[in-house]
C-alpha cells in the first residue's frame, strides 16, 4: 500500500510497530479504537522480506485496517540516524502491505512502557508495551482531534 498521514488511517483495528534492530514490538487496538493492547514481539529475521512477511501475516490474522510505526525523533523533534533508518525500513514495508502505514512520534513511550510493564507484573515484553503506548497515544490524539471538530 502506501504511507499516509497518521490522522488519515482508517478507523478500526490498527497494528502498531515499535521497530528495533533485533526485535519488533507489536500492539493492536480494538475495532472502536478505544483500547490498545500489547500483542507480541517479533524477533527480526535474516532478511527484511522475512520480517515483512511476518508483519503482513499479523495484519491479516488480526484483521488490521492500518499500521502505525513509531518514529524515534530526538528531543528537538528532528529525525536522527535511527529515525532515518525507520523511515527507510517502514517505506519498504509499506510497499508490501495491503493496508496503509503511518508514522507517529514515539519519543516518550519508553517511560510509559516501563510503567505498563510494572502494572502487568512483568508479563508484558518491553517492546510490545512500547508499541501499545505508541498506539494508545495516537488513539487519544485522534479522539481529541475528532472531539474538537
Amino acid at each position: 500500500m502506501t504511507i499516509i498521514p497518521a490522522m488519515d488511517l482508517p478507523s478500526g483495528r490498527l497494528l502498531a510497530l515499535d521497530l528495533g534492530q533485533a526485535r519488533i514490538g507489536v500492539a493492536i487496538c480494538d475495532e472502536l479504537g478505544l483500547l490498545a493492547s500489547p500483542l507480541t514481539v517479533l524477533r527480526r529475521r535474516r532478511t527484511r522480506a522475512e520480517d515483512f512477511a511476518a508483519i503482513a501475516a499479523l495484519v491479516q490474522r488480526e484483521r488490521a485496517v492500518g499500521v502505525l510505526v513509531g518514529m524515534p525523533l530526538d528531543s528537538a523533534g528532528e529525525a536522527g540516524a535511527q529515525a532515518r533508518w525507520t523511515q527507510r525500513y517502514a517505506g519498504r514495508l509499506a510497499a508490501t502491505l495491503p493496508v496503509p502505514l503511518a508514522f507517529w512520534d514515539e519519543s516518550h513511550t519508553t517511560d510509559d512502557a516501563d510503567a505498563l510493564m510494572r502494572e502487568s507484573s512483568g508479563r508484558t515484553a518491553l517492546d510490545a508495551a512500547a508499541a501499545a503506548v505508541l498506539l494508545r497515544d495516537f488513539l487519544e490524539a485522534r479522539r481529541r482531534l475528532l472531539e474538537g471538530m
